[in-house]
């Protein structure tokens, strides 16, 4: 069953085409890596999906429902969060700070019920603290869990990112080069992350990446870009060796 659903999708920035009639699906707990070189149209897609951007043509369905008008706080309700390829984090706040950012759009109880039904608060803070401080068990990031971000290497960084966009409990997870900037060890690690949220928590993954060593061995299906357009679809040993994958890539002999 399809988590995502993605149906001629086209956009365009002052007559250039950035998707031109992108077509594509996501099912339940798989890793969908998109590709493609610089300009493709990659983050543009991600951008679409995530409401950051709303496409000039094409719909977009989550779990069944549109969302191609939503505004990106609705989306979010719905469980579609992501990261970006730039930390998007709040430098000056803690690490746990960051996490329950994200836990933002659960927290039922407003000002007022806040005065009347103390206890009642009280409780949802305390459940949405232990979900923060699952995640950072899981990131192994408990150690700094009331460091200042700006105080953190770029790594540990993107692992914070990651916690705030697991705190929504996301029904679907964008992951926008998540690997870019980190380290061997650090990507290592962060392969570890995504491959338990695949098999232990089965969150479904559209994962866009530079390195191709990390999305042959991550993805499940892959689909390439070029101009805006899908020039390959498939699991990732026969979309490496398509020729038009391979010319887009490396240029034409």
């Amino acid at each position: 069953m399809e988590t995502l659903r993605v149906e001629e999708l086209h956009l365009s920035f002052k007559g250039i085409k950035a998707i031109d009639g992108i077509t594509f699906g996501v099912e339940e707990g798989e890793i969908f890596a998109i590709i493609g070189p610089n300009g493709a149209g990659k983050t543009s897609v991600l951008n679409c999906i995530s409401g950051f951007y709303r496409p000039e043509r094409g719909r977009i369905f989550l779990d069944g429902t549109e969302i191609t008008t939503l505004p990106p706080h609705k989306r979010a309700t719905l469980g579609l969060t992501r990261t970006f390829q730039n930390v998007e984090l709040y430098r000056s706040g803690t690490v746990v700070a960051n996490v329950l950012a994200g836990r933002v759009p659960k927290m039922r109880r407003g000002i007022i019920a806040a005065g009347i039904y103390w206890g009642l608060k009280q409780r949802e803070e305390i459940h949405h603290r232990i979900k923060a401080e699952e995640i950072l068990d899981f990131l192994d990031l408990e150690e700094h869990r009331y460091r200042i971000v700006r105080e953190l290497s770029y790594g540990i960084q993107k692992r914070v990112e990651l916690g705030r966009a697991l705190a929504l409990e996301p029904k679907l997870l964008l992951l926008d080069e998540i690997m870019a900037g980190l380290t061997v060890d650090e990507k290592l690690d962060m392969a570890r992350y995504i491959l338990e949220l695949k098999e232990v928590r089965k969150i479904p993954i559209i994962l866009i990446e530079h390195d191709m060593g990390v999305v042959m061995d991550l993805a499940d299906r892959v689909l390439v870009m070029d101009y805006g357009r899908t020039i390959a679809l498939g699991i990732p040993k026969v979309v490496q060796e398509d020729p038009t994958v391979v010319q887009a890539y490396l240029g034409a002999a």
